[in-house]
C-alpha cells in the first residue's frame, strides 16, 4: 500500500473505532490525528482545548507565524508545507549557543532557557511543548508576567515529573491552549496537533478563494 491509502485506511479504522466520540468537526481532526500518531484512543477522553484554540491556531498559521518547539524531533515532525505557503517558519533553539550559554548562567535546563531566548519572537506565534515540562512552565510564567503573547500554546509534555503539574497550570490560563490531563504526550503527539492545524488552515484558505 501507498503512505497516502495507509493513512487514508488508519484514518478509516479510528472512526469505526471511536464510534460516537461528541465531537465537533474542529476539534474532531486533531484528535483523530494525536490518536493516529499515538495508537491511544485516551486522547478522546483526556484533551483539552481552551479559549477557541483552534481557530487562533489556525489564524495565526495563515498569518504566517513563527513556531518554535521544545525538542529538534517536534521541529522535524512538523509539516513544512502549510508553514512555509503562508510564510512561516518552524524554529528549535535547543542547539543555540546562546542556549547553551543561558542555562549554564542561570542554572536551568536548556528547554527553559530557551523559551526565554524564545520569548519575544513568539508573540502572535505558537510554542510546540511535546516533551520539556520545565518550558512549559517557563512559558506559563512568562505570560502570567505579561513578558510574551503567544496565539497558541500546544502543551504536551510527557513523563513522571511535573508533566502533570505543567499542564494543569496551562489549564488554567485565558490563552488558547492545546493540552490533556496526565502523563501522556510526547513530541510526536504535540507535532501530530499541528500538522493538523496546519492542514485545517490550508484548507479552509483553499475553500475561500474558490
Amino acid at each position: 500500500m501507498k503512505p497516502q491509502e495507509i493513512e487514508k485506511l488508519s484514518f478509516q479504522i479510528i472512526d469505526r473505532e471511536a464510534g460516537n466520540h461528541g465531537m465537533d468537526n474542529i476539534h474532531w481532526p486533531i484528535v483523530r490525528r494525536m490518536v493516529h500518531t499515538s495508537a491511544d484512543f485516551e486522547y478522546l477522553q483526556t484533551v483539552r482545548f481552551g479559549n477557541h484554540a483552534v481557530e487562533k491556531g489556525m489564524a495565526a498559521i495563515q498569518q504566517g507565524c513563527q513556531v518554535f518547539t521544545d525538542t529538534n524531533m517536534a521541529r522535524v515532525g512538523i509539516r513544512k508545507k502549510e508553514i512555509t505557503h503562508f510564510g512561516g517558519t518552524v524554529s528549535c533553539l535547543m542547539a543555540d549557543p546562546k542556549v547553551a550559554a543561558l542555562a549554564a548562567q542561570q542554572g536551568t535546563t536548556r528547554a527553559l532557557a530557551a523559551v526565554d531566548l524564545a520569548a519575544d519572537q513568539v508573540n502572535a506565534g505558537i510554542y510546540v511543548v511535546g516533551n520539556a515540562p520545565t518550558a512549559l512552565l517557563r512559558l506559563i510564567e512568562l505570560i502570567e508576567a505579561n513578558k510574551t503573547a503567544p496565539a497558541l500554546v500546544i502543551g504536551l509534555p510527557v513523563g513522571f515529573v511535573n508533566a502533570v503539574e505543567s499542564k494543569e497550570a496551562l489549564l488554567s490560563l485565558k490563552i488558547p491552549y492545546i493540552t490533556n490531563t496526565g502523563r501522556k504526550g510526547g513530541s510526536n503527539v504535540a507535532a501530530a496537533v499541528f500538522n493538523a492545524l496546519a492542514i485545517m488552515a490550508h484548507e479552509k484558505a483553499v475553500h475561500e478563494t474558490r
